[in-house]
């Protein structure tokens, strides 16, 4: 990321190798019932069984957290934000201290977003154009340029396991003009993002995009698809549509990808759009939804979700979850939400560790009941105690 002032060479074709790819997805079963996968990423740090929930760590920490906390959730892949990561402390500064791994204390698969949906989504007067995007950084106010080069170039410095292409985002509704003139400049945007990639231990996923559009959002996987990525995520979604629509989008989509490259979703979200999404095919997840929430009282169960600071559980002595192992769950709910009300920050610290278990636990079970051909059955128990506790 650079002040837009700055020159901007273009990036020579990337040196061929052997190995097409340095992360790689093996699928070892489909649901005789439904489209869920059971499958396995093999990284250059390591292998992760997908489905998997991966929690986000986007400025090199996941918030409030000792990376062995993040660890003894279960969690076998954690997630970097490059956008932020550029603005503060630099590139430069996570390189020189040995990469994002080293920086954070992770030792094992690390991805990182490439910038786009915070530029979208943060970032002030921000304008797109072919070569890229021009805007102001929200910390203070400088004018910056992120290209499909740059973010690449980004994410190399840091020294993630998996990169993902810089995309355009457009916030929907929108005309479908729109829609497709910002899907067919991703295409374009990874394409040259492929051309910029220069490390042969980390690789890039493509994203796929077209709004709620099927046609588009066809169109755009099998633009992609012919451009031969190590995965492909599915882009644009969650952003304040109508959990149906998104479920039908996924639906659509997920038949245009490569049956052995993995799926992800990303900034997606709550257990139940996990659970949906699993069900159509989808084998990755991120989202900030487990930790902000524990930070603000809020614990999710099997039973629906706990509102801490809800006076019914001043004197509640059960736990959390009777059968969940982590260390908040030692504890009454009438303990948990004292320390919520008299300010300890042991709260937040306490219901992160148990939200990013508890999504752990349900991936667990989700692959647990794909390899048993019963996870339409686990996906209709799920939603069943969600509805009946919430």
């Amino acid at each position: 990321m650079r002040d837009e002032t700055e020159s901007n060479d273009s990036a020579s074709p990337r040196p061929e190798s052997s190995s097409p790819h340095a992360v790689r997805y093996q699928l070892h079963h489909t649901d005789a019932n439904c489209a869920a996968r059971l499958g396995t990423l093999t990284t250059p740090r390591g292998e992760v069984p997908l489905p998997t929930f991966m929690p986000v760590g986007t400025v090199g920490t996941v918030k409030g957290l000792v990376i062995d906390q993040v660890a003894a959730t279960g969690a076998g892949i954690i997630l970097g934000n490059t956008y932020h990561l550029a603005l503060r402390p630099g590139a430069e500064v996570v390189s020189q201290l040995g990469g994002l791994h080293a920086f954070s204390g992770w030792s094992g698969p690390i991805l990182t977003d490439s910038g786009g949906f915070q530029v979208f989504s943060l970032a002030e007067r921000v304008k797109i154009t072919e070569q890229g995007a021009q805007f102001q950084s929200h910390i203070d106010g400088a004018r910056l340029s992120l290209t499909p080069e740059e973010s690449i170039a980004i994410q190399e410095q840091l020294g993630s396991d998996i990169a993902m292409q810089l995309d355009h985002v457009i916030a929907l509704p929108a005309e479908r003009p729109a829609i497709a003139d910002a899907m067919l400049r991703s295409v374009r945007w990874a394409e040259r993002c492929q051309q910029a990639a220069r490390r042969e231990d980390q690789s890039i996923f493509a994203i796929v995009q077209g709004g709620l559009d099927p046609e588009l959002r066809q169109e755009s996987a099998e633009r992609l698809v012919e451009l031969d990525f190590a995965g492909y995520a599915i882009g644009g979604l969650s952003v304040g549509e109508p959990p149906a629509e998104m479920y039908s989008t996924i639906e659509v989509t997920t038949p245009h990808l490569p049956v052995d490259r993995p799926r992800y979703l990303m900034g997606v979200g709550k257990p139940e759009d996990l659970i949906e999404a699993v069900y159509r095919g989808v084998d990755m997840f991120d989202c900030v939804m487990p930790t902000r929430n524990g930070r603000n009282a809020l614990a999710f169960t099997d039973e629906g979700p706990v509102r801490l600071r809800n006076e019914c559980h001043k004197v509640d002595p059960r736990p959390l979850e009777e059968d969940c192992p982590c260390p908040a769950c030692r504890h009454s709910r009438g303990y948990l939400r004292h320390l919520f009300m008299a300010g300890e920050m042991l709260g937040p610290v306490l219901l992160s560790i148990h939200n990013l278990t508890y999504y752990q636990r349900l991936m667990a079970g989700a692959r647990e009941a794909i390899a048993a051909d019963r996870y339409a059955e686990y996906r209709q128990q799920k939603l069943a105690g969600w509805q009946s506790g919430g």
